[in-house]
């Protein structure tokens, strides 16, 4: 996974689900990034891992920037977005919170919802 967005480039998305540090790199990564896709996940969810595919083909076929939140390394960030289930599934477009869901959903759902917020 690519460790953070900084790569000078706007208007393109990373190709790999970016691991999200802290709250400062999330805002980051949301300034930085027209439609970002944030998945709070645990390593202990079977769900998550069943999703972890879907959004590494997201990350590599959208326009979206694909974010990681590991919410056991993460847990005053996931309770800052009220984060009680995982994964959860937050969606940004021009830097606000413009969706959010609880439990896997399809790649096909997935990429709707992330074609609603680009060109």
């Amino acid at each position: 996974m690519t460790p953070d967005a900084s790569d000078g480039s706007a208007e393109r998305s990373p190709t790999d689900p970016l691991d999200i540090e802290s709250d400062a790199h999330l805002e980051a990564v949301r300034d930085e990034h027209d439609v970002v896709l944030v998945d709070f996940y645990a390593d202990w969810c079977g769900p998550c891992k069943m999703l972890e595919p879907v959004l590494e083909d997201l990350a590599s076929e959208t326009a979206a920037t694909v974010a990681t939140v590991d919410v056991d390394q993460q847990q005053q960030l996931a309770g800052d977005y009220g984060v009680r289930g995982v994964p959860t599934l937050v969606f940004f477009a021009g830097g606000e919170q413009v969706e959010q869901h609880t439990g896997a959903l399809s790649g096909d759902r997935l990429r709707s919802i992330v074609e609603n917020y680009t060109d």
